[in-house]
């Protein structure tokens, strides 16, 4: 399918506006030719459009005031300034949408090519999941850290290299949330290691997807921190409340604000919850949570 925002690249500039002028000449010319019969002042739009990626602001509403004036000189009708007025308002309207459209579009483009810059270069291993848990994007620090037979990592299944990762985009579909957690995680050679693991879930039209920060724990003291025999330990109603805004990424303060407690008994019910799991960090809390609360939050 034919691109037509490929028109208005930079590159195209100078053909562009010669076509664009050639066109504007040829319905002045043929507009004349046909001055008792039919007006086709209304042709200036397309010219008008395809210069209007390229010009400035002043230059969009002197082509359309131009564009207006030929129309009205070959106009078979009567002499009216009210009908010039409007027409250099919907030609030079439609000019100015159109260039703010391409304005836009460039602007994206532009950032979008930065964060790819930003991503690639970045020393962290960076991964973006798709709906159905295949890694979608990923930079050369994660190629390297995950270490995939085949050398690429796109098109992977996430749950073969960190399958907590996939558990949680599967687990959290509706609002979007950032966490963090401890866990497991394999290389495609199949040396185990230990990850701290920075995540956000985020939707792209209807699908959900997720981002994630992947870092190596090189003190492997935290490993056994988990809860005795794999087994799920019996929460309260407030541990369980606190538990799932934490996961959630939110900090103490907002935390006490959401369930209109004080900030000190959410520090207290979180010291409850790390004695009862057995761990130490909010990560590590976050990770048990996942591994083992997940249908109760």
């Amino acid at each position: 399918m034919l691109d037509l925002a490929r028109v208005w690249d930079t590159s195209n500039r100078t053909t562009v506006l010669l076509v664009s002028a050639a066109i504007t000449l040829a319905i002045a010319v043929v507009d004349w030719w046909t001055l008792p019969f039919v007006s086709l002042g209304f042709l200036y739009l397309f010219p008008i459009i395809l210069a209007a990626g390229f010009l400035p602001r002043w230059a969009i509403a002197g082509m359309g005031l131009g564009c207006a004036a030929l129309a009205e000189i070959f106009s078979s009708l009567s002499k009216s300034w009210t009908r010039l007025t409007l027409e250099t308002l919907a030609l030079a309207g439609c000019g100015l949408f159109v260039a703010e459209l391409v304005r836009n579009r460039r602007m994206n483009i532009e950032a979008q090519e930065r964060l790819r810059v930003l991503v690639e270069t970045s020393p962290a291993a960076i991964v973006t999941v798709d709906e159905r848990g295949f890694i979608e994007l990923a930079n050369r620090a994660a190629v390297e850290m995950l270490s995939p037979r085949d050398g690429k990592l796109v098109e992977n299944p996430i749950a073969a290299f960190l399958p907590e990762l996939h558990h949680a985009l599967r687990w959290e579909e509706a609002p979007q949330f950032r966490a963090s957690m401890q866990c497991h995680g394999h290389r495609g050679n199949g040396e185990a290691f230990m990850a701290d693991v920075w995540f956000s879930t985020y939707k792209e039209g209807k699908h959900p997807k997720l981002a994630a920060i992947i870092g190596e724990v090189s003190d492997d003291s935290h490993q056994n921190s988990v809860v005795d025999g794999g087994e799920a330990i019996s929460l309260g109603t407030r541990e369980l409340e606190v538990l799932r805004l934490l996961v959630q990424g939110l900090a103490n303060k907002e935390i006490a604000a959401k369930l209109e407690i004080s900030e000190s008994a959410v520090k207290n019910t979180l010291q409850q919850l790390f004695t009862k799991t057995g761990v130490r960090t909010r990560s590590q809390l976050v990770r048990v949570a996942l591994e083992n609360y997940r249908n109760l939050l």
